[in-house]
C-alpha cells in the first residue's frame, strides 16, 4: 500500500507564505545596505539565459521584460519553499541554507560585488524561512500573518529601493536644469503629427540593458580607469572628461531594433573622442583589444587601431540633448561608436578601459553573437501614416531614416509593387545622424501597400530580404498599409 506523501492544499499554502516571507525579510535586509536580492537573482537569470531565450523575452515583453524577471523570482522562491517543506526535518535545514548560498553566490558572479548584502540577505531570508518551515503555520490567521509579514515586506524593501532611486534621479535632473541648453538643430522639415522629432527627447530614447535597476554611482568617487597596454595609465575624473568634451549628433540603434521598431533614437550628445583618451594614454602598438568595462561588470570590446587612428569616431559621452546622461542611460559615462549598434558599443555606467592584445570574451560571446562590432544596417521608418490609417486621395508619407557613419544619400518610397521614386530629405544634421524624408503620393481608393528604403552615401542600397536581429540586425523594407477612402 503506497502512501501519498503529496502537500495538501494548507501545507501548500503555509509553505508558499513562508517563501514569501523569507523572500521579504532577504529584500529588506539587502535594501538596508542599498541592494536588491531579487534584482541580483534576476540578473543572474539574464545571464544564465540562452540566447534565443533572452530574443524570445525582448520581442515578446519589450520593455515589461523585467517586471516579468523579478515576478519569476518570486514564483520560484514560493515554489522553492513547497519544495523544501516536503523534505524531512533532519534535512531541511541544511537544504535551505545551502538554497541561500547558492543564492548569494550567483548574485555574486559579477561586480560591484555586494558581499556583505548579498550574504546578509541570503543569511536572513534562510533563517526566516527554515524557522517557518520548522514551525509551520498552524492555521490560517497565522499563515495570514506569514503572508502579510512577505507581502510587507516586499512592499518596503521596494518602496525604499524605488525612492533611492528617485532621489539619485532627481540629483542628476537637477544637473540637467541647470545645465546651458544648447539650440537645437533644425532641418527645415514640416512638422506633421507622428512624424519622429529630428533629436529624440532623452525621456523618449529607448533603454536595453541586462541590468533590472540602475546601477548608483558616485560621481565626486568617480573615475574612469584606462589600464593596460599604456604607456601613461590614466584617471579622468568627470570634470576632466567635460573640459575635453565636444558635441556630436548620431543616431543609436538597438541590434534588436526590428524593421520599422522604436529601439531607435538620434541625439546630440557630448563626449571625448576615444581617439584623445588613447592617445594621452600613450596606447601601446601591441594592443589590439579595447575592453570597455562597466560597473557592473559588463564588457564589449572594440578594435584599437582604427579608434586609434580616428577612422571609427569613437566617444566616451557624458551628456546627451544639453544634460548629463541620465541614470538609466549610463550616468556618469558610457561608450558610443556611431555606426556600430549599441550591442556592441554601447556600455553604459563606464568605469575602466583595458587596452589588451589579443581578443576579449565579451558579454554576448557566449550566446552566439559575433566577436567582431556589427555595422547598423541603412533602413528607412515610416512614421507618417501608420498602417490602417485613413486618407484622402492626396496622401503624404513621412519618416526617418539612417545609414550611419556614411549618412543618407536618398530615400525612395514605392507603392505595390511598382516603382521607385524619390522622397524628399530634410536638411542632413550630421552623416552619423538620422534623416527625415517624405514623398507626396495621389493613390486612388483602395488598400495600398507603400514600402520605403535608403541609400547610404557609400552607396549601399538597404537590403529588401526579410532578417530577423540575429546576428548582425535586422533587415527589410518598413511596409505600412494605407486605407484610401
Amino acid at each position: 500500500m503506497q502512501v501519498d506523501r503529496s502537500p495538501t492544499p494548507r501545507r501548500r499554502r503555509a509553505a508558499a507564505a513562508v517563501g514569501l516571507a523569507g523572500l521579504g525579510v532577504a529584500e529588506v535586509v539587502a535594501a538596508a545596505r542599498g541592494s536588491s536580492l531579487i534584482d541580483g537573482m534576476g540578473r543572474a537569470i539574464v545571464d544564465g539565459s540562452p540566447r534565443l531565450l533572452v530574443d524570445r523575452t525582448v520581442a515578446l515583453l519589450g520593455s515589461h521584460d523585467k517586471a516579468a524577471i523579478r515576478l519569476s523570482v518570486g514564483a520560484s522562491t514560493i515554489w522553492a519553499a513547497a519544495g523544501l517543506a516536503r523534505l524531512p526535518a533532519k534535512i531541511r535545514t541544511p537544504a535551505v541554507a545551502a538554497l541561500a548560498a547558492a543564492t548569494a553566490g550567483a548574485t555574486l558572479r559579477r561586480p560591484p560585488r555586494s558581499v556583505g548584502a548579498a550574504l546578509a540577505a541570503a543569511a536572513a531570508g534562510a533563517i526566516a524561512t527554515s524557522v517557518g518551515l520548522s514551525r509551520g503555520p498552524a492555521n490560517a490567521r497565522s499563515e495570514l500573518a506569514w503572508a502579510v509579514l512577505g507581502g510587507g515586506s516586499l512592499v518596503a524593501a521596494r518602496t525604499f529601493l524605488a525612492r533611492r532611486r528617485h532621489r539619485y534621479s532627481r540629483l542628476i535632473e537637477g544637473d540637467r536644469r541647470s545645465a546651458q541648453p544648447d539650440p537645437m538643430p533644425s532641418d527645415g522639415a514640416e512638422m506633421l503629427p507622428g512624424l519622429a522629432p529630428l533629436i529624440t527627447p532623452i525621456d523618449q530614447f529607448y533603454v536595453t540593458d541586462v541590468n533590472l535597476g540602475a546601477p548608483i554611482v558616485d560621481p565626486a568617487g568617480w573615475r574612469l580607469a584606462v589600464t593596460g597596454l599604456v604607456g601613461k595609465p590614466q584617471r579622468w575624473s568627470l570634470n576632466e572628461l567635460a573640459a575635453e568634451a565636444e558635441s556630436f549628433d548620431a543616431v543609436m540603434v538597438c541590434v534588436h531594433n526590428p524593421v520599422g521598431g522604436d529601439r531607435v533614437g538620434n541625439g546630440r550628445w557630448l563626449g571625448v573622442p576615444l581617439q584623445t583618451i588613447l592617445t594621452r594614454a600613450d596606447a601601446s602598438a601591441h594592443a589590439t583589444t579595447l575592453v570597455t568595462r562597466a560597473v557592473d561588470g559588463f564588457t564589449t570590446s572594440l578594435p584599437v587601431q582604427p579608434l586609434r587612428s580616428g577612422d571609427w569616431s569613437g566617444y566616451v559621452v557624458i551628456g546627451s540633448n544639453s544634460g548629463p546622461l541620465p541614470a538609466r542611460h549610463g550616468y556618469p559615462a558610457r561608450v558610443f561608436v556611431p555606426g556600430i549598434y549599441g550591442q556592441y558599443t554601447g556600455v553604459k555606467w563606464l568605469t575602466e578601459l583595458e587596452l589588451i592584445a589579443g581578443p576579449h570574451d565579451d558579454y554576448w560571446a557566449p550566446r552566439g553573437w559575433p566577436h567582431e562590432p556589427a555595422w547598423v544596417q541603412p533602413q528607412a521608418r515610416i512614421d507618417v501614416p501608420p498602417t490602417g490609417a485613413h486618407a484622402g486621395r492626396e496622401v503624404t508619407v513621412a519618416g526617418v531614416a539612417w545609414a550611419p557613419p556614411h549618412g543618407v544619400a536618398g530615400v525612395e518610397v514605392r507603392t505595390g509593387q511598382g516603382p521607385w521614386r524619390a522622397a524628399d530629405l530634410a536638411r542632413e544634421l550630421a552623416p552619423s545622424s538620422w534623416r527625415r524624408w517624405r514623398a507626396a503620393l495621389d493613390l486612388p481608393p483602395g488598400v495600398h501597400t507603400v514600402q520605403a528604403r535608403t541609400i547610404s552615401q557609400s552607396g549601399e542600397v538597404q537590403e529588401g530580404r526579410q532578417r530577423p536581429p540575429f546576428p548582425l540586425g535586422a533587415s527589410g523594407w518598413h511596409t505600412v498599409s494605407v486605407h484610401v477612402s
